[in-house]
């Protein structure tokens, strides 16, 4: 199945994890910056005959927009999603505690690629969403994600209440955002393994996602905005996360 990646930090991405599945990559000769000439050079020593030069016309269709830095590449899709019990596995196996982004009705492409972004920086294990109601990767997706989406593992389900339950029987404490709930992110201990669990804006997450949570949390919000956009708020989650076991490691390992 064939994939459109759109800009410089999705084509990048997918150079370094996986070259030979990028079947031509096209590039506008008339952009002369230095960003553009890093670009050619890593890519002109690795694809050889796959980089093409093309006009603007030819990037907008292939695109479908404007917004293409001048880049665009036909890639094979690579899938990078695994199952569960199989990110679970691997941090432990790494003496770690799995990190899951639960994404509960995320059908905006935008949205979606910056929860990847925040999430790969967060150092999140692998995302999780349903196979209905939600966003699926595509170059919109791809292009938002800075390249993230081409290398964090999206494990789509069926059913998410099931697949949440069967976090929770692997030792996964799983945890939602309520603007209602009594204990703020910042009360809880974010170091075992766990799974921060997001809903649609406005929306939020459906009931039964709600209600197979271990625990609900809020983000405290000091000024008038009711709510924060999805992404940002994993990102906060994520980062107390990630800040907290940062701090857990020995002096030695934060320096490493």
């Amino acid at each position: 199945m064939k994939q459109i990646l759109v800009g410089f930090h999705a084509v990048q991405a997918r150079l370094r994890v996986d070259a030979a599945s990028l079947k031509s990559v096209y590039f506008d000769p008339g952009r002369r910056d230095r960003r553009m000439g890093d670009f050619l050079k890593q890519a002109e020593e690795i694809l050889g005959e796959r980089l093409h030069a093309a006009d603007s016309e030819r990037l907008h269709q292939l695109a479908g927009h404007d917004r293409h830095q001048g880049v665009v590449a036909l890639a094979e899709k690579i899938t990078v999603a695994r199952t569960i019990t199989e990110v679970i596995e691997d941090a432990q196996s790494n003496q770690g505690k799995a990190l899951f982004l639960v994404l509960d009705g995320v059908t905006d492409p935008h949205n979606f690629g910056a929860c990847l972004r925040v999430a790969d920086g967060a150092g999140v294990n692998a995302v999780v969403i349903p196979k209905d109601r939600s966003a699926s990767i595509n170059a919109t997706v791809s292009k938002v994600s800075s390249g993230a989406s081409e290398v964090i593992p999206v494990i789509t389900v069926t059913n998410l209440v099931r697949s949440m339950r069967e976090m929770q029987e692997a030792g996964v404490w799983l945890i939602g955002t309520d603007d209602e709930a009594e204990k703020s992110i910042y009360d809880l201990d974010l170091t075992g393994s766990i799974g921060i669990v997001m809903g649609a804006e406005g929306e939020g997450m459906r009931r039964l996602t709600r209600e197979t949570c271990d625990e609900l949390v809020r983000i405290p919000m000091q000024g008038i905005v009711e709510s924060l956009n999805v992404s940002v708020a994993s990102g906060v989650c994520l980062y107390e996360a990630l800040r907290q076991r940062i701090a857990k490691l020995p002096k030695q390992s934060k320096t490493d």
